[in-house]
Order: structure tokens, then sequence, then C-alpha cells
């Protein structure tokens, strides 16, 4: 039996599930809506379809180091109790990998939040992360 590799974290945060609708805008003005997989501080993994990588990714080829895909994203995050808020950030397509027939995850990185939108995903993961060790 062959040993199993580890998938190095490609991430130097902790990530968090996360089931929530994002939208990501291409330099283009493109839009398409995919899945949040995962958050951390600094990047989403996202889930998409075949169709939408064809629309995001030139090629469908898995980004090259320093050929990143630059993108716009948006989501909500329960941050306050009463209602959502919405971040907008951009990022760049930095991972792309074939999950299922038709489910690819993408890595993408941020890179510049718009307003408070980096203390409210910092608020959001923190939050998670110390209910899941509160539950464990």
């Amino acid at each position: 039996m062959k040993p199993v590799a580890t998938k190095t974290n490609l991430r130097n945060q902790q990530r968090v599930d996360v089931s929530t609708d994002i939208t990501i805008e291409t330099a283009d003005g493109t839009c398409l809506t995919c899945s949040v997989a995962n958050l951390s501080r600094t990047g989403v993994m996202i889930s998409c379809s075949q169709e939408a990588v064809r629309a995001l990714i030139p090629g469908q080829k898995s980004p090259a180091p320093g050929n990143w895909i630059t993108v716009k994203t948006r989501f909500s995050v329960p941050v306050l109790a009463t209602q959502p808020v919405s971040v907008i950030a951009d990022g760049n397509i930095v991972h792309m990998r074939r999950v299922a027939r038709d489910e690819f995850h993408l890595g993408i990185q941020f890179a510049e939040f718009e307003g408070n939108g980096a203390d409210y995903v910092d608020r959001y993961v923190s939050k998670l992360l110390a209910d899941s060790r509160n539950s464990a």
C-alpha cells in the first residue's frame, strides 16, 4: 500500500468551513456566483462548476506562480447578530483543483479589501475558530 502524501496548507492562516454564496467578478466584468468551501483571513476556497471555471480561468489550467488571475469577490459574513455585512475584496485566483466530475475548487488569495472588509473577515474567522475550540 502506497503512503498517502499529506496536502500542504497553501495558506498560512487557519481555515474555517463556511457555506455561503460568493460572487466572483472577472477583469472583463463577467459575474458568476459560486459557493464558499472555506475561508481564512487571507483567502477563500470556492466550489464551482466546470462552466464557471471556463469563464474564470482561460484554458482551464491552474494558474502558474506569478500569473495569477485577478478577480473581485463579494460575499456576506454574519459579524453583526442582527444582519450580515457585505465584504468586497480584490484577489487573485492562485489555485485550481478538480474534486469531482463537475466540481472544482479555486483558491483565491485576498489582495485588498474595501472598507472594513478585512476586519469583518478577521472577526468572523476568529469567532468560528473559538466556537470550534469550545465545542471540541
